[in-house]
């Protein structure tokens, strides 16, 4: 499971093209009401009723409601597990305050030669769900993205070589192609009606534990996250952990409705999910092209309020986006953007938001011209920034 405190890139810690969101992203648990209710009948006899709580317009939760929409989801959900050779170094000196003896006399402790180095095999796991019956499995960039080998385990236990024939790292998506057929795809819903209390059920491999099967609410929809990926994620309570990402997050009808992707470690019951929508479109794309084209303009942004305004020496009622920083070498840098920029049309439309934005340079193609119109040190600035591709760059669980 992915979260904010593995470093993404030296400049992507922030927004590519939106709002800085800080913090690290983990899940709690939540009980289910289980007591049951006597009730007299005409005859005199007493039953005992099984409670049922609402789950939507004309639905019940009855006592195995969540076991059997389990039980049915569980065949499409797989394990998957990574490897990868990585070089570390055996250097004593090794995670020392200032660096060791290399702080004093330089990498190689100043004896004339580096520390000596070695290849050790470092594994993850992952989850994901069967999204085509002929072995077309979905699930996050970050779970596959820089391994070497790939595993997929199925809920029968067999296991395939998996290959990476698809990634998108805006959406945080990936396909991997096992050698099977007659596959339990798993039943997609939609993303589009979800709203703040519905009940959502999460499966996947928790810190290796395959098919741990967790049930929460949605808490939230359109959350901004860019350490994770550029998409308006659902937010929820539903217990998540590493290892989550990749498998599905249901509704009550047994609809996959998200695809787990991001945890908050420093919290409680905080977890994120790709919307189905995204992923279907996403998934889609990735089976034909292999790869999205993207649109890239490469800013971090900070929003601009009154007391922020007044300290630019702006009218407390200026709308607009501070540029917090420009990626080096970008298309905004090489275009002359600048840190203390204030965006305030892009295209010639008003910006008050991050996501607003975003929204506009997502309806672009890579070299294609965007328009800013920015305020620096109270002139108005129209700078012309040719879009560039979205920066591929591979994090590995």
């Amino acid at each position: 499971m992915r979260n904010q405190s593995g470093k993404i890139g030296p400049w992507l810690g922030g927004m590519a093209i939106g709002l800085i969101i800080s913090g690290t992203f983990v899940a709690g648990h939540m009980f289910w009401p289980g007591s049951s209710t006597s009730l007299t009948t005409s005859a005199g006899t007493t039953e005992v009723v099984a409670p049922k709580l609402l789950a939507g317009a004309g639905m019940a939760i009855g006592e195995n409601t969540i076991a059997d929409i389990a039980a049915k989801a569980n065949a499409s959900v797989v394990n998957i597990d990574t490897r990868r050779s990585v070089t570390i170094s055996d250097s004593p000196f090794l995670g020392m305050p200032f660096g060791g003896l290399e702080f004093f006399f330089g990498q190689g402790g100043g004896m004339g030669q580096y520390p000596p180095q070695r290849k050790m095999e470092q594994r993850a796991s992952g989850s994901g769900m069967i999204y085509r019956q002929d072995g077309y499995i979905l699930t996050n960039n970050h779970v596959v993205g820089t391994a070497q080998n790939i595993k997929v385990t199925l809920a029968d236990k067999r296991s395939f070589d998996g290959k990476v024939v698809g990634r998108d790292k805006f959406t945080d998506l990936a396909i991997v192609k096992i050698d099977a057929t007659g596959l339990p795809a798993a039943k997609l819903g939609t993303s589009k009606n979800l709203r703040p209390g519905d009940w959502v059920i999460a499966i996947g491999s928790p810190m290796g534990l395959d098919h741990s099967v967790t049930m929460g609410i949605v808490s939230a929809l359109n959350r901004s996250l860019s350490e994770v990926n550029e998409v308006q994620l659902i937010q929820t309570d539903a217990a998540i952990n590493h290892g989550n990402s990749g498998g599905p997050l249901l509704n009550i009808h047994g609809e996959v409705i998200g695809i787990n992707t991001a945890i908050r470690p420093d919290a409680q019951n905080i977890g994120f999910a790709i919307p189905i929508d995204v992923a279907k479109e996403t998934g889609d794309q990735l089976l034909a092209h292999g790869s999205i084209p993207r649109a890239y303009v490469g800013i971090v942004m900070q929003s601009l309020d009154g007391k922020l305004a007044k300290a630019l020496g702006l009218p407390a009622d200026t709308k607009g986006v501070i540029i917090a920083k420009t990626a080096e070498g970008g298309p905004a840098d090489k275009a002359g953007l600048e840190h203390g920029d204030v965006i305030q049309k892009v295209d010639g439309k008003p910006i008050g938001s991050g996501t607003e934005i975003q929204d506009i340079v997502r309806k672009h193609k890579p070299g294609e011209t965007i328009t800013f119109l920015v305020n620096r040190n109270n002139n108005l600035t129209s700078v012309d920034v040719k879009a560039g591709d979205y920066p591929s760059q591979d994090q590995q669980e």
